[in-house]
């Protein structure tokens, strides 16, 4: 089974998402770069990835992650910034229950773009 079906599916990860985008909005370290940001359509686009990103249907239709997140990094997104962004997702997941080896693979998915998201690579 594909960590999106061990997380729940569609449903779940949607839940799981509106609670993630409620701490990032809370947290200070990263709630900046989305201060002009749909959040509506950004958590749309977050959940299509995700599901593709772990294992679930491929509906994802945005931008390469270097391409869309250039602009945060000309306002200084970096190191740090993904390091919390990594760090509430696994608080989110934890909140939901989900066993810490699969906090861990989904950790693991979203470092695996560390450098794609900070332009470093294509």
């Amino acid at each position: 089974m594909s960590l999106y079906d061990d997380l729940g599916g569609a449903k779940a990860l949607d839940a799981v998402v509106d609670s993630f985008y409620k701490k990032v909005l809370a947290d200070e370290r990263v709630n900046g770069f989305f201060d002009v940001t749909d959040m509506e359509r950004q958590a749309k686009k977050q959940k299509a990835f995700l599901a593709f990103a772990f294992g679930g249907p491929n509906n994802y239709t945005g931008k390469k992650m270097s391409d869309g997140h250039a602009h945060l990094v000309e306002r200084g997104l970096n190191d740090s910034h993904v390091d919390a962004i990594i760090e509430i997702l696994g608080a989110t997941l934890t909140e939901f229950e989900v066993p810490a080896e699969k906090i861990q693979e989904a950790a693991a998915v979203a470092e695996s773009v560390r450098d794609q998201v900070l332009g470093r690579a294509q």
